[in-house]
């Protein structure tokens, strides 16, 4: 894969690190990358089915944004310098295996097992080394830039200032290691943004940062549509497949299907476009509130859907209700991801979405019917409101959508 960017500036030598330009596209190695975040992200949806209750789904938030971080720091890597080369590639390669090293370790997060190493603590270890390994590789990568150079020490201090709340959490347990966690990432996340109001980002490619950030939620849906697979999968080797747990696991990828096409059809398209037409600090800043921050509501809501789905598969040839675990995280994952849909275009475009607004008022609204009613019957009505709104989205944007395929 080569990049056709015109004249190339000289890698830096000494560093090992090629800058990239406004042409440079997503690596294979970067697609590598984001495989054990995959596996991190069904772990932490097999946690939150374990725990069962809200602080188990609380947790698993927290785990899922911490990965997220994680994620989202390398990819601001790969979009300054080529992550398929020298130093970068180097980090890369054993971030992965620390990534790996935190997937391991998220069934005992917050409940050590008996035997072997202290769980919580292993994940915060691999987890804090993951990131000193990208701070670290980015300043070689930096080179001497002052910019840079002020970001990343700003960087180094709010994760520093995690550390003890990260540590204790895990020493500590419980609610106590929870407040803790939301705590460390309060101040990291706060930190970053603090660095990126002094306008000294640049975002290289467009191109790059707008595949990325797609490439990472096909990849979420992909493991929603797995765990749909694994849950009608489940039953024993042999025995007749049920017309519920069939129905349930149609409407499932049908599920999968809306949230693939309320992004890919025109939403990531047109943000692209927009990235493309706009340069300097504005793209930056446009880039930190919008992908950095906004895609993480996205993301989430992908993966609590996917839990709520999951839970419909396990009940579904039960006649009793869905429940107030399952219910919520189904409609609740739903509205999650078209509420992150919506702020990511009042940024991108300086527009509300009405029908994406309306969608997430219905789906809350039919919330305490969707825990009373048999799970097949609730992910029926979720179906129905998103095969709705992808309807209406699709008539409403038509014009919009020839225009930006014709580019």
């Amino acid at each position: 894969m080569t990049d056709q960017e015109g004249p190339r500036r000289r890698p830096r030598l000494l560093s090992g690190a090629r800058p990239t330009g406004e042409n440079h596209r997503a690596t294979t190695f970067e697609l590598f990358f984001d495989l054990v975040f995959v596996f991190a992200a069904t772990r932490v949806t097999a946690l939150m089915a374990h725990e069962h209750d809200f602080q188990g789904l609380l947790q698993g938030l927290l785990l899922l944004a911490l990965l997220w971080w994680t994620w989202e720091a390398y990819t601001w890597l790969g979009n300054q310098a080529r992550a398929d080369e020298g130093v970068v590639r180097g980090g890369m390669a054993v971030a992965t295996v620390g990534v790996f090293v935190v997937a391991l370790a998220v069934p005992e997060a917050w409940h050590d097992a008996p035997g072997g190493l202290h769980g919580p603590l292993v994940l915060v270890c691999a987890y804090l080394f993951v990131r000193a390994v990208h701070l670290t590789v980015h300043s070689v990568a930096a080179g001497g830039a002052a910019g840079p150079r002020r970001r990343l020490t700003l960087s180094w201090a709010s994760l520093l200032a995690g550390v003890p709340l990260l540590v204790a959490g895990a020493l500590f347990g419980g609610w106590t290691q929870t407040l803790l966690f939301a705590g460390a990432l309060a101040v990291d996340w706060a930190g970053t943004y603090l660095a990126a109001r002094d306008g000294d980002w640049r975002v290289h490619s467009a191109a790059h940062w707008s595949e990325r950030h797609g490439l990472f939620v096909l990849l979420a849906i992909g493991e929603s549509v797995a765990a749909i697979g694994v849950g009608a999968a489940g039953s024993a080797v042999g025995s007749a497949v049920g017309a519920a747990p069939l129905a349930a696991a149609v409407l499932g990828v049908v599920v999968a299907l809306c949230l693939w096409w309320l992004y890919f059809d025109v939403v990531a398209l047109a943000a692209e476009h927009r990235l493309v037409r706009t340069l300097g600090a504005i793209r930056a800043k446009m880039v930190v509130d919008a992908y950095t921050y906004g895609h993480f509501p996205i993301v989430a809501g992908i993966v609590v859907t996917a839990l709520g789905v999951e839970g419909v598969l396990a009940r579904a040839e039960q006649g009793a209700a869905l429940g107030g675990f399952y219910a919520p995280a189904l409609f609740g994952g739903a509205a999650l991801y078209l509420g992150g849909h919506v702020l990511f275009g009042a940024r991108m475009h300086a527009v509300l979405s009405l029908p994406r607004l309306v969608a997430v008022g219905v789906l809350l609204a039919a919330l305490p019917v969707a825990i009373m009613v048999p799970p097949l019957a609730a992910l029926a009505l979720l179906t129905l409101v998103l095969a709705a709104l992808v309807a209406v989205e699709t008539i409403r944007y038509a014009e919009q959508r020839r225009d930006l395929r014709e580019v």
